[in-house]
């Protein structure tokens, strides 16, 4: 029984300690995750190709390429055994022939966490029928516009975002930012690049806390945490990728991305001060624009295992997807294929839908 106490008592505190965390390495982990289950399968390497209603996440300049009047695109993944779930949800529109818009969704949170600051009475004794459960979970809202340049091959985009994260009634911030982003095409060449949190993103931290959660958290040694402002400092994408056609229809798309921060060193591949570098490289093979089998590797870190030996490791994800009558693109992606890396695997699902879609020269 008092197992069962201590653990729920563990789960409640890890949880809001983790939103008084001002490292600003780790600010607004959640929008690193990646959207649409077609990049995932490709390990996230697609900032110089990405083309649909997924770019307001990837690289806003990609929504110049969409190819119909409105599309719209849905994800949803689930993470630590359906803990945390994920949710992603966005509209893009044209507005004329160079230029488009689009609204983005992003939740990740975690439901029904127990909330134990009164599990014991006045009397000292143990009431589980006062344990009541709050949600913990972080949104973002992106707002996008991206335009075609007169220089052939050009566009450029850039995204404005709102980010509101909540903790039960204990704790809520507000934050603002600006990503921009820009892709080339030179013949079967795509190249881009995505400038994320170029401001820093902030978030202006607030906490309620009542007398009754102040007297836990001190007679359990836990820190009371102040109101406070916690900073996104601006990090990098780099991608590159060819396009490669074959006979009978069948064509390949290599992609590397490189993703900089500048928060100094983190366990990536290439680490410094202040500038960390986390390669990731995806390949996507196709049949007559219609089935699509991917491929990709990235999370590569090293660690120092028992025996004192350092390793490196990495985490796989392959992926499918289907396209009907190009209206309707619906897909699958599997990370941590063989548990190579210590990231737990997840699979991921999205649709994605053409509504007034033109049709091209060779229809």
């Amino acid at each position: 029984m008092m197992r069962k106490i201590f653990a729920i008592h563990v789960i409640f505190f890890v949880f809001l300690s983790m939103t008084y965390a001002q490292a600003p390495k780790y600010s607004n982990e959640f929008l690193s995750i990646g959207v649409g289950a077609r990049a995932l399968g490709m390990s996230n390497a697609n900032t110089s190709f990405v083309n649909d209603v997924s770019s307001g996440y990837w690289n806003p300049a990609g929504l110049a390429r969409v190819p119909s009047k409105f599309q719209a695109g849905l994800m949803h993944s689930e993470y630590f055994a359906g803990i945390a779930k994920y949710d992603y949800g966005a509209l893009a529109v044209q507005i004329d022939d160079k230029s488009t818009a689009a609204l983005t969704f992003i939740r990740f949170g975690v439901d029904d966490i127990p909330n134990t600051t009164e599990l014991i009475d006045a009397q000292g004794n143990i009431d589980y029928d006062r344990i009541t459960t709050f949600s913990a979970a972080d949104y973002a809202v992106l707002l996008s516009y991206a335009r075609k340049s007169k220089i052939e091959g050009l566009r450029y985009g850039g995204n404005a975002k709102i980010i509101y994260r909540k903790v039960g009634s204990f704790a809520h911030s507000w934050g603002f930012g600006l990503d921009l982003g820009v892709q080339y095409d030179l013949k079967k060449w795509h190249f881009g690049a995505m400038a994320r949190d170029i401001t820093s993103t902030f978030n202006a931290w607030k906490y309620n806390l009542d007398d009754k959660t102040k007297e836990v958290f001190t007679r359990t040694g836990n820190e009371i945490p102040e109101n406070s402002l916690e900073l996104t400092l601006p990090r990098l994408n780099l991608g590159a990728a060819r396009r490669f056609d074959f006979p009978k229809k069948f064509s390949a798309l290599v992609a590397i991305d490189l993703d900089m921060t500048f928060d100094g060193k983190r366990n990536v591949l290439i680490r410094s001060n202040p500038i960390s570098v986390d390669p990731h490289a995806g390949l996507e093979f196709g049949y007559n624009e219609i089935v699509f089998l991917r491929g990709g590797f990235g999370n590569i870190q090293k660690e120092t295992g028992m025996d004192g030996k350092k390793k490196i490791t990495f985490q796989p994800n392959i992926g499918v997807g289907i396209v009907i009558k190009k209206m309707v693109a619906v897909d699958y992606a599997f990370t941590d294929v063989g548990n190579a890396s210590i990231a737990l695997y997840s699979h991921v699902f999205s649709v994605k839908v053409n509504i007034n879609r033109k049709k091209t020269a060779a229809e």
